[in-house]
């Protein structure tokens, strides 16, 4: 046997291997939407360090892609889990459905004190790296309560100080959810003054759900574009959608808007969910001015048989106007604290099994005793395939879930909390056709770090961090469905965050390698 000698050992250990981790001979689709290549990929630290063919690398952990695809980790900038993270820290339900950064503070919910919220997911360490924005009505519930009002300009200033506050401590940019209580009171001016402030303290983005997505979506896409025009932000309208039956294929008349607004010099883009159901509470079904001046005015409304025939009334009008339905078959309650009996029903089942006969008077009556009760959340399907093709295709769309984090098996959350990258690459991409493979990946991520300032995020390239996601294109595929919607992802054979494999052979591990993102932040 030959004896090598030992100065030649001391030398070869001193050295080391070239990666942390190489993954060999992959189909790079890089997220720029360019069509994928052949290369080995060398990871150091949180750092891609090198792209190319690289036969004689060594790596402590070598991983043969065996022409697997090779995809940066997506991006999810449309999520609600500023709760749901210190319940799930490590957010399985995201990681092995490839995501490996989610952006949160959406629809104008989010943390007012984002130092804080920053400091105690840091704390306690998180799966994915989490990046925030500052919300509307976050601040205005802060400063107004749910008062059913224009702000006084000693309000407004306050709202401004803590949206540029927020900015200051990292948040990426302003969210609002003017469909909702108290975003919904609120008036263009308002929400122009903030999300001026947010622009003039570096935010990147203003993100709106916006104030309708049905009758009136046209005029709801100009308020959107007045305050990106006003603040000089660029606009993300979120999860966009024709939620109105009777607005079915009016997608050809939005999507026109937002590119007439591009061709304007206007940075315009939009997000959407591969689902023709969406979720939210049931509050969406009552007139808004119900749910005014806290929790004893809300009761007292919805209890008083003068007050309460007033809101019937309007709902009875809401029902049509805003969804387009004849009664409430479309909407399945997904969570019900107060009675979990009721969790994956329709409110028509539940009127009928209380004894009331299946008229829409009934139903609003039921749905009135509910929200008494409590505030369940609810699944309603009002969207077309037609819409959902047609924007999924757009360029300027990217994919997000407007998912959340809930323990494993509890309730009935939507199915998009776990499977909406999937359900993209499987039933849209490998299925339908309806978008390429680069494309999709495209979608999940270059443009959503473009548009949220990830400057080192969403492309296989050099420099860049180290979010990568492996998978074979023929198997992976979402398993969440309505009725059983507590099923992960298939398919996602590693996924790694920051450099570190957090899903190995298709199954998670303990870590929790993520980062907070503050805006322009960049790690080693």
């Amino acid at each position: 046997m030959m004896r090598i000698p030992l100065v030649v050992l001391l030398a070869v250990a001193a050295h080391g291997a070239d990666f942390d981790v190489l993954i060999r001979n992959a189909r790079v689709v890089d997220g720029t939407g360019n069509p994928w290549f052949l290369a080995d990929v060398g990871v150091k630290g949180e750092r891609i360090a090198k792209v190319g063919i690289l036969p004689n690398a060594s790596a402590d952990r070598v991983i043969d892609a065996a022409r697997r695809i090779l995809a940066p980790g997506f991006i999810d900038v449309h999520t609600h889990i500023e709760r749901g993270i210190f319940l799930v820290p490590r957010a399985d339900s995201f990681l092995r459905d490839g995501v490996t950064t989610l952006v949160t503070g959406n629809c104008g919910m989010s943390a007012v004190d984002m130092k804080e919220f920053f400091a105690r997911l840091e704390k306690g360490g998180i799966g994915p790296n989490i990046s925030a924005l500052i919300g509307h009505n976050a601040v205005r519930t802060e400063v107004m309560g749910s008062a059913n009002r224009p702000p006084t300009p000693a309000e407004q200033e306050k709202m401004n100080a803590l949206v540029a506050q927020a900015v200051r401590d990292g948040a990426v940019g302003f969210s609002t959810g003017l469909w909702y209580v108290p975003g919904t009171y609120s008036q263009t001016p308002e929400v122009s003054a903030m999300a001026r402030a947010a622009a003039a303290t570096g935010a990147q983005v203003y993100a709106t759900h916006m104030r309708d997505e049905g009758m009136s979506v046209e005029a709801a896409i100009n308020e959107a574009i007045v305050i990106g025009r006003e603040s000089g932000l660029p606009v993300q309208i979120s999860h966009f959608k024709i939620i109105d039956r009777r607005r079915w294929s009016n997608s050809t008349k939005t999507l026109a808007m937002v590119e007439a607004a591009r061709n304007e010099g206007l940075d315009v883009v939009v997000d959407q969910y591969p689902y023709t159901a969406a979720s939210a509470t049931m509050d969406i079904f009552f007139p808004r001015d119900v749910f005014a001046d806290g929790p004893t005015a809300i009761h007292e409304r919805l209890s008083s048989p003068a007050s309460r025939k007033r809101i019937a009334a309007q709902m009875a009008k809401e029902v049509g106007l805003r969804q387009g339905q004849p009664n409430y078959t479309f909407a399945v309650i997904s969570d019900s604290p107060e009675d979990r009996s009721l969790e994956g029903k329709n409110i028509s089942e539940i009127n009928l099994a209380r004894g009331r006969k299946a008229t829409l008077a009934d139903e609003i009556e039921t749905v009135i005793d509910l929200r008494l009760k409590g505030r369940p959340s609810i699944v309603y399907h009002t969207m077309s395939d037609e819409d959902v093709d047609r924007i999924m295709k757009h360029p300027y769309t990217a994919v997000a879930s407007d998912g959340s984090l809930v323990p494993f098996g509890e309730t009935m959350p939507h199915p998009r909390n776990y499977g909406t990258n999937a359900r993209v690459l499987a039933k849209y991409v490998r299925e339908r056709g309806v978008l390429s493979m680069e494309d999709a990946i495209r979608k999940m991520t270059s443009l959503p770090a473009r548009t949220f300032g990830l400057k080192d995020r969403g492309q296989v390239r050099e420099g860049f961090a180290a979010d990568l996601v492996l998978f074979d294109p023929a198997k992976v595929q979402d398993k969440a469905e309505f009725n059983k919607p507590h099923q992960y992802t298939a398919g996602f054979d590693f996924v790694l965050v920051n450099g570190a494999i957090s899903v190995d052979e298709g199954q998670p591990n303990t870590l929790r390698r993520g980062r907070v993102l503050r805006r322009n932040s960049r790690y080693p």
